[in-house]
């Protein structure tokens, strides 16, 4: 019976609202100001005969730490990071087919940045707590405006510069010019000197291991082992994540 119910929404519409009176009793409304600055982001939108070879002059040229490659299909982003795999440019799909532990595969790996692009459609990306992103990509207009702002929303966080790059073929010429605010650039590839010979790779690599919490893996164990019988250097290991039943170690 003494229990606290809070509920937490990045946005908070008619549909919150009644989700809060069904489970909450006189729940008090808590807002952030008003004043909190907006994201940085640069936005600018592409027309491209081909899109692929558009994101990889663009990766060429501005050679992002990290990137998020939105699509709008889950067919697409599989088929568009073994394509960009096949160029020699490291890159994982998330999206609603995978399995739950597939998808924290994809995610610890590019958290860890052992993989510095990530595709994905709008479902797979909802809840991703993913911190200093340097760009995100529109690799298709989105459905509406609210997801184009949550999607670029993800880059430029607390203070940082981010930049947000949606393409466009001459088939969503109607779609993009609906885009058009006066602050926005849009621009014709041709514009970009990137190379579409180029060829991105991580930083690190994802070592698995088979044991987590319920073992009572801690990460000093992982970090000692490592150091010790395996004979690494301490500053070869990144970041290290342990789930219920198994570890990464970048």
């Amino acid at each position: 019976e003494k229990r606290q119910t809070l509920l937490f929404s990045a946005t908070y519409d008619n549909a919150i609202r009644t989700i809060s009176k069904r489970i909450q009793t006189d729940a008090v409304s808590v807002k952030t100001t008003s004043t909190e600055l907006p994201n940085q982001i640069k936005e600018q939108f592409y027309a491209t005969q081909n899109k692929e070879e558009t994101l990889i002059k663009i990766l060429s040229e501005f050679k992002p730490d990290n990137v998020i490659v939105f699509t709008n299909t889950k067919i697409e982003s599989k088929e568009l990071a073994e394509s960009l795999q096949s160029k020699k440019i490291d890159a994982l799909a998330i999206h609603g087919d995978l399995e739950q532990y597939e998808r924290n595969d994809v995610l610890v790996q590019f958290a860890n940045k052992s993989t510095p692009i990530l595709v994905a459609t709008d479902v797979a990306a909802r809840g991703l707590d993913i911190k200093e992103l340097s760009m995100v990509v529109n690799y298709d207009i989105p459905h509406g405006n609210e997801t184009y702002t949550h999607r670029i929303g993800r880059t430029g966080r607390a203070g940082a510069d981010g930049i947000a790059i949606t393409l466009y073929g001459s088939f969503e010429s109607d779609k993009a010019d609906e885009y058009q605010n006066g602050s926005r650039e849009f621009l014709d590839e041709s514009c970009l000197k990137g190379s579409t010979n180029f060829e991105l790779k991580p930083q690190f690599v994802t070592l698995v291991i088979e044991g987590g919490k319920k073992d009572k893996l801690r990460a000093g164990d992982l970090l000692g082992a490592l150091t010790g019988d395996a004979g690494l250097d301490g500053s070869s290991i990144g970041k290290i994540d342990i789930y219920d039943r198994q570890a990464y170690v970048a």
